[in-house]
């Protein structure tokens, strides 16, 4: 056996050892034959640089240092989960998908919802190639080096697999390994961690990844993002990803009905506390993969999958004080400032009152008791006041008349669930809010400017507007505080680079009230320049799909104040995005304009989403489910029985792809 063949052979036996080890917790050898063999490798390797593999198992003790992790941009989005709260949450779900999938035929599987950090991980030929965190669901942060340390993760696949795939999965902490962690830091006199999430999520952007690999971190994998068609459901996915070396829990079931699914989250509710590691749920997700194409995906969520939230930790504790935040848009949010109380892991300080509303609703008083839990195990909000420890001389709460910033009254026109500071261009937090809300990752996504700067930068007045950011000079920042000159410059840079932004995100970087994103888009697409939409009436506005009165009044509102014609004429002038660009409007037409499609069933000669692109683009609407409304359902293999017999009811016209191919050419 020559060096090449024993470096290889000696790599291929410890990867075996640490997937015994790791994934299926039953080694073969003892930890200092582990480490002889280990070391017997390194010292071939060191001897061989030439034979240097990125995927070897000496590679996983970490060394690189990454000093800024780079943003990348999801070849697939990572999308949020619904989730619900009761049983009837989840028959109200599965009525939903059956009336969308025309069919009671659907088979389920059950996980458990582990609580860590979401990762993303690419593979290419059965090789490893990079980590990217959860992010904004649109991009995150590339860990590679640090995930790489984690031994439970195979780096080179040893099985037939697909070949281009991403992973999507959770890096956790296991509540052992996080004990032993604290036992070390009070050792050591240092504070102890507070959760095993938050410092799974803090370990994947450490610098030095040799810190990283003392750290027991694990990865559980949940789902196989592929556009190969090897698999039929999710659940064979998962089992081949198994075999594979991939880590699946071995608590995921199929369930043929939503009763098997409600004894998998009642028998979960009370096992879950036997876990090495934290969940706080169940996801359900439907099973067949063709059957999750076809339900496809809110602007949020997938329609075909839901988290079903275990009961929420409560504790009680005394609310000092009510004070309240001014939003970006106005809007006023009363905050319970309480006594610091130990909840869900975390220490609570603030929870959030949402409006006068609820206040009103639970008779919330300062200096009162109160029931604290996280909504959703995330954010603090109270659920109740225990009126037996009321003081004597406690008075009901009288909501603010006036800014806490600003001193304008406030105001509450109806249908609002808030009150507003209507003091739009000179109220400090609005100011910073609509910056902060410019530069954002899904709008104007600038590099090397972040919420503290940007207040810097006002209370410095350099800024009092977005617009401003592009009079900014790079000897005008190096003076500010902890400001250097290669992140005055890497400042500067990002905001010249941002006027390269489509003008769909710069719509929404304007923070128009109740524009969001998906709005921004359909506004975008249909008037294709901010010119035409500022000068489209409401009467105009209306006849836009989706677009309802609240969002036409504002958006006139935002068009006809003075303040900002001049801040989107200097937008305009410093070279912003505020039309759509000549190569998108390439690929439009009006051909299928009015028309209505749904689209089902396994295509050939274009992907699911490149079809609905594709009527997009040529003017037509994309729509889930069958109705009278529905113009034309483009049907592909294996499409639903009941669907094709409700289109002939209703008279829809069913075309095939090649005939939806030839309509649009």
């Amino acid at each position: 056996m020559d060096i090449e063949q024993k470096i290889q052979a000696l790599r291929d036996e410890l990867r075996q050892h640490n997937h015994n080890y790791y994934v299926l917790d039953n080694p073969t050898i003892s930890d200092y034959e582990f480490d002889i063999k280990l070391k017997e490798l390194e010292k071939l390797e060191e001897e061989n640089p030439q034979l240097y593999d990125a995927n070897s198992p000496t590679q996983r003790v970490g060394g690189g240092i990454t000093k800024n992790f780079e943003t990348l941009v999801h070849k697939n989005r990572m999308y949020s989960l619904d989730n619900s709260y009761s049983k009837e949450d989840l028959l109200d779900w599965e009525k939903r998908i059956q009336k969308m999938l025309g069919s009671d035929d659907i088979e389920y599987t059950c996980e458990l919802k582990y609580d860590g950090a979401s990762i993303n991980l690419t593979y290419e030929n059965g090789t490893f190639v990079k980590a990217v965190t959860r992010g904004d669901g649109f991009q995150g942060d590339d860990v590679t080096t640090n995930i790489r340390t984690i031994r439970s993760l195979p780096l080179t696949l040893q099985t037939d697999f697909v070949n281009d795939f991403e992973m999507r999965g959770e890096i956790i902490l296991p509540l052992d390994g996080f004990q032993k962690m604290n036992e070390e830091r009070l050792a050591n006199g240092e504070e102890a961690y507070r959760n095993p999430r938050n410092t799974a999520s803090g370990s994947l952007k450490l610098q030095d990844s040799a810190e990283v690999a003392k750290r027991p971190l694990d990865c559980l994998l949940y789902q196989v993002v592929t556009d190969e068609r090897k698999y039929t459901t999710h659940y064979d996915s998962l089992k081949a990803a198994r075999n594979a070396g991939f880590k699946i829990p071995d608590t995921i079931i199929l369930a043929k009905t939503i009763d098997e699914v409600f004894e998998f989250v009642n028998t979960w509710d009370i096992k879950r506390h036997d876990l090495p590691y934290e969940t706080d749920g169940v996801v359900i997700k439907v099973n067949n993969l063709q059957q999750q194409e076809e339900l496809g995906y809110t602007s949020k969520s997938p329609r075909w999958a839901i988290a079903y939230k275990f009961k929420a930790e409560q504790v009680s504790t005394v609310l000092n004080e009510i004070t309240y935040q001014v939003g970006r848009t106005g809007a006023i949010t009363p905050v319970a400032n309480l006594e610091p109380v130990q909840l869900a892991g975390t220490i609570v300080k603030r929870a959030s009152l949402h409006n006068a509303d609820q206040i009103e609703k639970l008779d919330i008083r300062e200096r009162d008791t109160v029931f604290v839990e996280k909504g959703g195990e995330i954010i603090p909000k109270i659920i109740a006041v225990d009126l037996s420890k009321r003081p004597e001389d406690s008075e009901p709460t009288v909501y603010a008349t006036h800014c806490p910033e600003c001193q304008t009254e406030l105001i509450r026109t109806e249908g609002d669930a808030k009150h507003y500071c209507p003091n739009t261009y000179g109220c400090a937090p609005q100011i910073t809010g609509r910056i902060q809300h410019f530069i954002s990752r899904k709008a104007m996504d600038i590099d090397g400017l972040g919420g503290e700067t940007v207040d810097l930068l006002r209370k410095e007045g350099l800024i009092e507007s977005y617009a401003d950011l592009y009079d900014l000079k790079v000897e005008q920042v190096i003076p500010l505080e902890r400001m250097a000159e290669k992140s005055a410059q890497n400042m500067i840079d990002g905001i010249e680079q941002s006027k390269q932004i489509p003008f769909e995100k710069v719509l929404f970087a304007l923070g128009i009230r109740f524009v969001g994103e998906t709005v921004a888009k359909k506004l975008a697409k249909h008037f294709k320049s901010m010119d035409n939409l500022m000068a489209a009436d409401f009467e105009t506005l209306v006849t836009v799909d989706e677009i309802g009165d609240r969002i036409a009044e504002s958006i006139v509102e935002f068009s006809n104040d003075l303040g900002n014609i001049r801040l989107v004429n200097r937008l305009k002038s410093y070279g912003v995005q505020l039309e759509v660009s000549a190569e998108s409007l390439e690929n439009q037409t009006d051909k299928l304009n009015g028309n209505v499609f749904v689209v089902s069933g396994v295509f050939h000669q274009m992907s699911r989403n490149e079809l609905k692109k594709a009527i997009e683009d040529n003017g037509g609407k994309v729509s889930s489910s069958i109705s009278k409304k529905t113009n034309y359902v483009v049907a592909g293999d294996n499409m639903g029985p009941s669907k094709k017999t409700k289109a002939e009811d209703l008279g829809v016209t069913i075309i095939s792809e090649q005939e939806f191919i030839e309509m649009i050419n």
